[in-house]
């Protein structure tokens, strides 16, 4: 029988949590024993009666918490520090951002540790459920446009009124992803007169089926990769890219960026001689700002003025509508360990020759499984 440990989330202005009580009613119809820290949902107004009475084990020692686990359960990855108070055969299933945190995987192959990263669950039919990245992202895409509607000197829709007509804003989403979709169909239900670009033309249709324009333009063979994220551009496309959104950016209230290359930096998409040109008071949200930024003067964790324009860059959206993010996530690791889950033995069974876990997997009793991340720390290393 598994013990499975849900941890209270230690980053800062971070709201979310990996478990609401009635997953943990489904966790124990499977015979799981569900360990979980005591306030882990406190943020989200979740009192701990809620989670002991639905079936899980309410402690406040994190150490001995740590230590009981069969998985362990987060957000954000726990460090060293932590898990070194885990067993060696723990599973750590989180967010782990294995393109950037080469040390901590390191350390967790040697460890023995086995880690799982949510954000390299593939994107296919089957993971659909369990697509914590999209879930997230979606999320995200709602609350960008809300802080820029809360930003912006104007209302979003059309408005008649006795005293004259209110013309509706302009929106421009730059990245037609899960996040990017989700703010133009936002702006949509808010009123404005939406337009979006991405370089995948296979997305356009989306865009117009949400009631916005798509701007096309011609930057040569661009397409996505099997995951379906855009493939990175040339300088080159780059260029042409930028000098033909100029106008739109010009004329646009509000700008959103979306544009986050997984495991690479985001490309710099809005110049500051660009946002010059719009009107002063306009909202540009650049969802890219923690990683690098789409947005010259962006800065990560805050709102800015650039040129007159308000650029927002505060990063972690999803947490911003809590409540919503954790049900998501939770429901998203649900799905997740039911697929591996073997009813007699009660514990997940890691079959290594699944599509799943030979990319999601990312370290398993000494190993390196994810080819990429393989590829990647065996070439830094030599």
């Amino acid at each position: 029988m598994s013990t499975i440990v849900f941890v209270a989330e230690q980053v800062k202005n971070e709201r979310r949590c990996s478990l609401l009580p009635i997953n943990v009613k489904a966790y124990v119809k499977l015979g799981a024993t569900i360990l979980v820290e005591s306030g882990i949902g406190k943020t989200i107004n979740i009192d701990d009666s809620e989670y002991a009475e639905a079936g899980a084990i309410v402690e406040s020692n994190r150490d001995s918490l740590l230590a009981k686990a069969d998985l362990l359960m987060s957000i954000h990855p726990l460090q060293k520090i932590e898990l070194e108070k885990t067993k060696t055969t723990v599973c750590c299933i989180s967010f782990l951002d294995p393109f950037n945190a080469h040390e901590h995987i390191k350390w967790l192959q040697q460890s023995g540790r086995s880690a799982l990263s949510v954000e390299m669950i593939p994107r296919s039919s089957r993971c659909q459920k369990m697509d914590a990245l999209s879930s997230q992202a979606s999320l995200a895409g709602y609350v960008m446009m809300a802080k820029a509607m809360s930003a912006l000197p104007r209302v979003f829709p059309m408005m008649m009124t006795p005293a004259g007509t209110l013309k509706p804003s302009k929106v421009f989403v730059i990245g037609a992803g899960v996040a990017g979709l989700q703010a133009v169909a936002t702006a949509k239900r808010l009123g404005a007169a939406v337009t979006a670009y991405d370089t995948r033309e296979v997305v356009a249709e989306q865009v117009r089926s949400l009631g916005a324009k798509f701007l096309a333009i011609d930057i040569g063979e661009t397409g996505q990769n099997e995951q379906g994220y855009a493939n990175a551009l040339t300088p080159e496309q780059i260029d042409i890219q930028q000098q033909a959104q100029a106008d739109c950016i010009a004329n646009s209230d509000v700008v959103i960026t979306t544009a986050q290359l997984f495991g690479r930096k985001p490309p710099l998409l809005i110049k500051k001689d660009v946002i010059a040109k719009m009107k002063p008071g306009s909202v540009i949200v650049d969802m890219a700002a923690e990683n690098g930024g789409n947005v010259e003067g962006s800065v990560a964790g805050k709102v800015v003025t650039v040129e007159g324009v308000t650029v927002i860059g505060t990063g972690n959206w999803a947490s911003e509508v809590a409540l919503d993010a954790s049900q998501m996530y939770a429901n998203n690791l649900q799905a997740l360990l039911l697929e591996f889950w073997d009813a007699e033995s009660k514990k997940i069974l890691l079959n290594l020759e699944d599509d799943i876990l030979k990319t999601a997997l990312i370290t398993h009793e000494g190993e390196l499984i994810n080819p990429t991340i393989k590829a990647l720390l065996t070439k830094e290393s030599e």
